[in-house]
């Protein structure tokens, strides 16, 4: 579907991110070019939501010099065949640095080639174009808020309060879930804008606020700045990120005399200048810093800090070909993506070209034979772990075994008091003690206190301290045995005295009985003579 190259569209953009004044970092990527647009909003903790948007950018980039040499249906499934290398990138990522697991992000990038616009969308992030003055939103989130609308359930403004309008059913990254974007492709016009941005711009703003920033502010840039400090005024509490994109007919640029645009790169991606230079081969520059649209004095305060901290480092990076000339070059780096170097000298990150596919699969191998040699060193290390644990156990056994053999007890063996070596107790069923003498003293013939001593054991260091202690025993359990014997002798005694005191009586009162049975024998034997 070629155009008339009599006109032939030129493409002016620019992007605008800003933390926000909640997060601690941002998390969203843009990429604004002459031929390619992009917005990445990352998600998945501190670290894992800002490089899941950068390698989303780096992957895309390499669209921004090569679309000029395809066709519209190429163009299109090179976007498509970008976007799941992306995918890819992220997963193996995750899975290599568990730290960065869920990671993921949305993409949605706007090409332009041969007068026609491609469209490659996937998540909540938006594209809106503006044609003629009327405003058409171009995606459809891929939420959950979005399927409730589609289904009747909820109505859009319900939308933007409800409690899981955050929740994404389709994006890049660490999921179970399709990651193929939508793509579409439309005629381009001379003056259409498109706006992409992510959800902490179109979650707050209205359709209508949106559409009347887009046609009534002209410059780029100040377009894009006020809808950005719109979006925080409302109070978003996400990162904001804008980008603006105008079509203009070649002739007319040439008129105006628009000088030739370095691409812009904002958010978390502004962090990688230089592997995104060396993909497209050209300067590339950081993203212009937000200048309003903080409200409170703290936030004031924050975002003069910010500007001033952002205009200090904002720059300018050469690709590696002009790095090599001023010694500033370092080691190609595009995350996930490798750069190879054509026969023509030119790099390329793109994965349809390949080299860059054969580069992708060489350097899947090597991290596989790295994964591979990590997992059976750290067997080694587990195993030799298990083998040090077994022998310091062992030796504590050991040890253990040889201390106890030096202690001794008072205890019991069969019904007698006995001297053990050992500690009275087992390890793992191992009885860690053993008679060495017996003393022929009955427990049973012990008091209580003796018994339960000796059944739980009674320690000492030595073996003399034991016999001394057992002989102690001994000798308490023959003076209490003696105690015993003396009060059962005394106690017969007194049976005995008792007994004869008993028969005494007993005479004495048999004598009287028959003294007075011999007093009445005689009166009667008197009375009888009378």
């Amino acid at each position: 579907m070629p155009s008339d190259t009599s006109q032939s569209l030129f493409l002016y953009s620019t992007t605008v991110s800003d933390v926000g004044t909640v997060r601690s970092n941002n998390q969203d990527s843009s990429f604004a070019g002459e031929h390619l647009v992009a917005i990445c909003d990352g998600m998945g903790g501190h670290a894992g939501g800002d490089t899941a948007s950068t390698i989303a950018i780096r992957s895309l980039a390499h669209i921004e010099r090569d679309d000029t040499k395809l066709d519209v249906h190429s163009c299109a499934t090179m976007m498509e065949t970008s976007v799941l290398a992306a995918h890819d990138a992220i997963v193996g990522k995750a899975k290599r640095e568990r730290k960065l697991a869920g990671m993921g992000t949305t993409v949605t990038a706007v090409a332009l080639v041969e007068g026609y616009w491609v469209l490659a969308h996937i998540g909540d992030s938006r594209a809106y174009l503006l044609r003629d003055g009327h405003l058409v939103r171009m995606t459809q989130d891929h939420s959950y808020v979005q399927h409730l609308i589609n289904t009747g359930r909820i109505t859009e403004a319900e939308a933007r309060n409800h409690p899981q309008r955050n929740v994404v059913m389709r994006v890049l990254g660490d999921f179970d879930i399709d990651p193929r974007p939508d793509i579409a492709i439309r005629k381009a016009h001379a003056a259409d804008r498109w706006l992409l941005c992510s959800d902490g711009l179109s979650g707050v703003l209205e359709d209508s606020t949106i559409q009347e920033i887009l046609s009534t502010v002209a410059d780029q840039g100040e377009c894009a700045q006020q809808l950005v400090a719109m979006a925080l005024r409302a109070g978003s509490t996400d990162n904001v990120t804008a980008v603006i994109a105008d079509a203009t007919l070649a002739l007319d640029a040439d008129a105006f005399d628009l000088p030739h645009q370095t691409p812009l790169v904002g958010g978390a991606a502004s962090a990688s200048l230089e592997p995104i230079a060396d993909i497209i081969n050209e300067p590339v520059s950081t993203a212009p810093a937000l200048r309003s649209g903080k409200d409170s004095p703290a936030q004031r305060a924050a975002a003069l800090t910010q500007e001033a901290h952002e205009a200090a480092v904002q720059h300018t990076v050469q690709p590696s070909t002009v790095r090599e000339e001023t010694g500033d070059l370092q080691e190609p780096d595009t995350g996930e993506i490798p750069v190879v170097q054509k026969r023509d000298g030119r790099l390329t990150a793109d994965p349809n070209d390949p080299d860059v596919a054969k580069a992708i699969h060489r350097e899947h191998d090597k991290r596989e034979r790295i994964s591979r040699a990590k997992v059976v060193r750290a067997r080694i290390l587990i195993a030799l772990g298990i083998v040090a644990m077994l022998i310091a156990l062992a030796g504590a056994a050991v040890g253990g075994y040889l201390w106890s053999q030096t202690q001794y007890y008072l205890g019991v063996a069969d019904g007698q008091m006995a001297i053990y070596q050992g500690v009275p107790t087992n390890l793992f069923g191992l009885e860690l003690s053993h008679p060495v003498e017996r003393t022929g003293l009955d427990v049973d013939d012990l008091p209580e206190n003796w018994r339960t001593q000796l059944d739980r054991g009674i320690v000492f260091d030595d073996l003399d301290d034991a016999r001394a202690h057992a002989e102690q025993i001994e000798q308490e359990s023959r003076a209490l045995a003696q105690q015993s014997q003396d009060d059962g002798e005394s106690s017969e005694d007194a049976k005995t005295k008792d007994t004869d005191t008993k028969g005494d009586t007993t005479d004495d009162a048999k004598s009287a009985d028959s003294k007075s049975n011999g007093t009445k024998t005689s009166e009667q034997q008197d009375g009888g003579e009378r």
